[in-house]
């Protein structure tokens, strides 16, 4: 065997691996997973799925790392919209639809604006995160969201 094809083989097979290692880990409890142009990105979410802890939202929270958000699960599907009040970081609110694609993203909202910031359509859920990452991680209208608490069935990238 030729050293190009056996470079390229040992490639294929690392690649293999690596994606088999990325599908064993999905859906990792407290974990939400995206896939755009730029690939995948996680991050460790804190999950409101209660009318008060969607309420409370990251309020007061001062300080929150990159690698962390926040995902508002709703029971149905509809619009939705939020404000900024008491909160005291920016942050990217990205809607998701019923099937786990993003919709729409609203990129740095401002600390403790009392602006509604709408989700404009129907939505299931908000991952919330720092202020301009998801620009700076590729993340925009039509990547894929998968959590394990989100609905699994006629969904884009299911678990």
């Amino acid at each position: 065997m030729g050293k190009r094809i056996e470079t390229r083989l040992i490639a294929a097979v690392l690649a293999l691996f690596a994606l088999t290692q990325v599908a064993s880990a999905a859906c990792q409890p407290g974990k939400i997973e995206l896939a755009g142009e730029r690939g995948v990105v996680s991050f460790d979410v804190s999950v409101a799925d209660s009318f008060a802890s969607r309420g409370r939202g990251l309020m007061f929270v001062k300080d929150m790392a990159d690698s962390a958000g926040m995902l508002f699960i709703y029971g149905v599907t509809r619009p939705v919209s939020f404000w900024m009040k008491n909160t005291y970081i920016p942050l990217d609110m990205i809607f998701i639809d019923r099937r786990g694609v993003v919709k729409k993203v609203h990129a740095n909202a401002v600390p403790h604006d009392t602006t509604s910031i709408s989700s404009d359509v129907p939505i299931r859920s908000v991952l919330e995160i720092n202020g301009g990452l998801a620009e700076k991680l590729g993340i925009g209208p039509g990547t894929l969201v998968r959590h394990a608490d989100l609905p699994q069935t006629g969904v884009a990238w299911p678990c």
